[in-house]
């Protein structure tokens, strides 16, 4: 009879472990699915872009130009959604270096006020439309984070070298992601996104403790880098070949990173407790001595 896996390091396994592992991937998956409802916003585009097709020259014109500033204001509002839900799911975290949602209502604006242009040539009226178009994306999908997340009690130098080291980890880690998806298998992409779940663990700590920082620096920048470009040649030969021996090799690879990196988050996870204890070991010495 067949086995469900549930080991140490399984998202379904027992323990704090596994339960760890479950909360990173579903919060992953949450990121993920921030943009969904911005799917919605490609619809006006599609729909002007057929719409002018009768339009004759210049309303064809005014269409698709239209319809292109309308999608690309629902690509931009799409990432910044993502964008945005990584920024609130993170303790530490810069602000996006562009704001898309911003700039995706105003292109909304724009696209919305070329669209009424087809029927109606009044300026005024094209503007009115605009910036009413433009005021209601904000209201439904808000504004760009506009300043870094920091932590208090913790210098800005400190918090600036974490935050630069995880986006480079989140870098490696979606790079990652896509080279696996192309394969188009599902077990390979589950794996894979149990191996991100370990590797976020780490980050979340590092996050929380940017003491951490240099025992896990190796971690975030050498073994990642590593393991994309394993992904990416791996995923390269797979799709050729087939190679299921390539394949195992692979999957073996990502359990001696994943059991190496929960190995190192356990270690400064229990490096912060003794850390901790020594400090209440010292303020408990220090009442004692005054009698307190």
């Amino acid at each position: 009879m067949a086995k469900s896996f549930g080991g140490k390091y399984s998202p379904t396994g027992n323990g704090p472990q596994g339960n760890d592992l479950r909360e990173a991937v579903l919060d992953q998956r949450k990121i993920d699915a921030a943009g969904t409802k911005a799917y919605l916003l490609f619809l006006p585009g599609v729909l002007l872009a057929f719409l002018s097709l009768n339009e004759g020259a210049v309303g064809l014109a005014t269409g698709l130009i239209g319809a292109a500033i309308l999608t690309l204001a629902a690509w931009l509002t799409r990432d910044g959604l993502r964008a945005t839900a990584e920024y609130n799911a993170r303790k530490v975290a810069r602000r996006p270096a562009l704001p898309r949602k911003m700039i995706g209502s105003i292109l909304t604006g724009v696209g919305i006020a070329l669209a009424s242009m087809m029927n109606d040539s009044s300026i005024i009226a094209a503007v009115l439309y605009g910036v009413v178009a433009g005021g209601l994306h904000t209201t439904a999908f808000g504004i760009d984070p506009m300043r870094d997340k920091r932590m208090e009690g913790i210098d800005t130098f400190q918090q600036d070298r974490v935050a630069k080291v995880v986006d480079e980890a989140e870098a490696h880690l979606a790079s990652m992601k896509d080279h696996i998806a192309n394969i188009g298998d599902r077990h390979l992409d589950n794996r894979v996104e149990q191996f991100q779940a370990m590797a976020r663990k780490m980050i979340r700590t590092v996050e929380e403790d940017p003491r951490d920082l240099t025992g896990a620096r190796k971690f975030l920048s050498v073994y990642l880098m590593g393991a994309r470009d394993a992904a990416a040649k791996f995923a390269d030969l797979y799709k050729r070949q087939r190679d299921e021996a390539a394949r195992g090799d692979f999957e073996e690879l990502l359990a001696d990173l994943e059991q190496n990196f929960a190995a190192r988050t356990e270690k400064m996870l229990l490096d912060d407790r003794s850390d901790m204890d020594i400090e209440i070991k010292v303020l408990r010495d220090r009442l004692q001595r005054e009698g307190l």
